[in-house]
């Protein structure tokens, strides 16, 4: 991968924004691959589209790009409230590349998170723009990625460095079994990865995710066997190879490379 963006497609180009965009936009199209088959170039959907902004010819994914200067952070700006709400819950919602980049137009992270790790709890309601505004009352959102499991946040670039492609692969792959589970089940899976992230050590036991019981009781009300739940989802990570079981009542983490 070249790291630097294409800068001559700027000239005749005043806007930042403009300009931004054109340069994020080419080099996602002649650097990027498709982070599930391999596949490169990634095709460019036509301008405008309301859902996405590239996908992949060969298995179909789709991918919409967010950009930023400065380093990688926890809060990235979206756009309206209500409209990627309605997007994260249809059927054809894009996985989403996050893309940072200097000040020298190069690029220091890229990373996508798999469309499955979108949930309404990581999209953050912003205030609704002043009665003086020019779009008064218009509301938007944020996209918290510090509530996102670090088994979604696959980078293909980390502090300019590039990643394996084939660990990129496997790694977007490991979580795909997500889609297939309906709402709950996904919920639950998700929050139990989430308290598994907050162990810091790599080994952690039965009793140290236990003490989370009350904290995914708040989540799912309506559950009375918060510690089967927990068992269960410890038993379908460890089948999908995203924890590893070490002994009765002991876990290990799948550290995966990129993260």
């Amino acid at each position: 991968m070249n790291l630097s963006f294409n800068t001559n497609l700027a000239k005749g180009y005043s806007s930042s924004s403009q300009i931004a965009r054109l340069l994020t936009e080419d080099w996602v199209l002649n650097n990027s691959y498709c982070p599930s088959c391999g596949n490169l170039p990634l095709n460019e959907f036509e301008n405008n589209r309301p859902v996405a902004d590239f996908y992949c010819g060969k298995c179909s994914e789709e991918f919409e790009l967010k950009s930023k200067k400065g380093k990688l952070t926890n809060t990235i700006a979206d756009g309206a409230y209500s409209k990627m709400i309605e997007r994260i819950s249809s059927e054809n919602n894009p996985n989403f590349f996050f893309l940072t980049y200097t000040k020298q137009w190069t690029v220091n992270d890229f990373l996508i998170i798999p469309k499955q790790f979108f949930t309404a709890e990581i999209i953050i309601k912003r205030p609704p723009l002043a009665e003086t505004a020019r779009r008064a009352g218009w509301v938007g959102c944020n996209i918290d990625i510090s509530k996102i499991a670090d088994a979604g946040k696959v980078f293909l670039i980390k502090n300019a460095k590039v990643i394996n492609h084939n660990l990129v692969k496997d790694t977007f792959n490991k979580t795909l079994f997500l889609r297939q589970q309906n709402n709950d089940a996904k919920g639950w899976i998700l929050d139990v990865m989430n308290c598994i992230d907050l162990i810091q050590n790599d080994t952690f036991t039965l009793d140290e995710l236990y003490k989370f019981e009350e904290k995914l009781k708040s989540k799912h009300p309506n559950n009375n066997f918060v510690k089967d739940k927990i068992r269960q989802q410890l038993q379908i990570l460890r089948d999908k190879g995203i924890v590893e079981f070490v002994s009765r009542g002991n876990y290990k983490k799948v550290r995966y490379g990129n993260i």
